[in-house]
């Protein structure tokens, strides 16, 4: 049937359809739009606490354990004295250790951006490989995937020999403390030169095994009790390595925070001192593992720096920095058991990092964090 001239004139012409087309696209884009601001001023953000609800399996316990750093420690200080500090923490049966020192693999980057990274700064922090690497030929990437694949292949009751070389390829990729951890399993017969250590190395590791530190004296010995193969180096100093035209200015206007804040931090610094002169290491760690404790230093320090009035707010670029550390760190911690849902992990950092590690891990999904005062009673 053909149409009529009226109902043929009411048709739209092809360029007005087209014009109510992109009208209609233009409405439902603005509709859409108005929805999902309506949808954000009722929902800010997504809330991912609860999405391993209903998970699969336990969930990885990890216990951050804060810590003194054993290398400042009075002259007084016996190592026999943290006996009663490892027989709690072994007890919470760690499957994977952490440990605040840089892995061979960061320091390689490194060494490797001169135009980015100071070498003055991070020798502090980097191993010397160099030893390591002309005893057994290895240059750090290649003793990183030797040590990789060797633990791979690991036998259940390896020989002397396969715990010698292992430890001279972690040293030359430059992990000391992983080195030290197969030096003592060894009895103190099989700790000589051999399979890669030469005499210096050896004399190395033997010195290294009475280093003042928590690597040697905490770390160490546990993943030898736990029998564990090696711990996991998790620091990160790339991530407060901050780019600043004054250098002066910047570390006067940090100790300037933290002298605002001396006064409120003071019966705290007194406690903490009256501990460190006695012999109770135990009685130390419950003590500066303390949230009260940590709130006071933590609100000395960076909360300090967030209030100070320094140019270019420079004491906040420091709380910049030291976040991304954090950060860089705990994702170090998380691969550390990326592949082994479920695990028992203990990681080991200084007391001011626990309170960033404690809610950052604690917001991985299947991680919870074990109450650290809870094993140390």
């Amino acid at each position: 049937m053909a149409l009529s001239p009226h109902a043929h004139a009411a048709l739209p012409s092809p360029d007005s359809f087209y014009a109510v087309r992109r009208m209609s696209k233009q409405w439902a884009v603005w509709g859409l739009g108005w929805a999902l601001a309506a949808g954000t001023a009722q929902a800010q953000q997504v809330d991912l606490s609860a999405l391993d609800k209903g998970m699969h399996g336990p969930p990885a316990q990890v216990l951050v354990l804060g810590t003194v750093h054993l290398s400042n420690m009075p002259k007084t200080f016996d190592p026999k004295s943290l006996a009663p500090l490892l027989d709690r923490v072994a007890a919470f049966a760690p499957e994977i250790i952490t440990v605040e020192s840089i892995s061979g693999e960061s320091c390689d980057l490194v060494a490797r951006h001169p135009a980015i990274y100071s070498a003055d700064d991070f020798k502090p922090y980097c191993a010397d490989t160099a030893a390591a690497r002309a005893a057994t030929g290895l240059e750090v990437p290649a003793a990183i995937a030797e040590a990789h694949d060797t633990l791979k292949r690991w036998p259940a009751q390896p020989s002397a020999a396969q715990r010698r070389r292992l430890a001279a390829v972690f040293l030359a990729a430059g992990d000391t403390t992983s080195a030290l951890v197969q030096w003592l399993y060894l009895p103190a017969a099989e700790r000589r030169a051999g399979d890669g250590l030469d005499q210096a190395l050896a004399a190395r590791l033997e010195k290294a095994r009475n280093h003042p530190g928590e690597d040697a004296l905490i770390a160490a010995p546990l993943a030898v009790r736990a029998g564990l193969q090696r711990v996991y180096p998790v620091d990160d100093h790339t991530g407060d390595s901050v780019d600043v035209a004054d250098a002066q200015a910047y570390g006067q206007a940090i100790m300037a925070a933290w002298a605002s804040a001396k006064d409120a931090g003071k019966s705290v610094r007194e406690r903490d001192d009256a501990l460190r002169q006695g012999q109770d290491m135990l009685a130390l760690y419950r003590y500066i593992n303390r949230p009260d404790v940590l709130s006071v230093v933590t609100d000395g320090d960076i909360g300090a720096a967030m209030r100070s009035s320094s140019p270019q707010r420079l004491a906040q670029v420091y709380v910049a920095g030291w976040e991304t550390r954090n950060l860089r760190m705990i994702g170090n911690i998380r691969a550390s058991f990326r592949e082994r849902p479920g695990a028992r992990v203990l990681s080991i950092v200084g007391s001011q990092h626990k309170p960033w590690f404690d809610s950052l891990l604690g917001q991985m999904q299947g991680v919870e964090i074990v109450d650290v005062q809870q094993v140390l009673k």
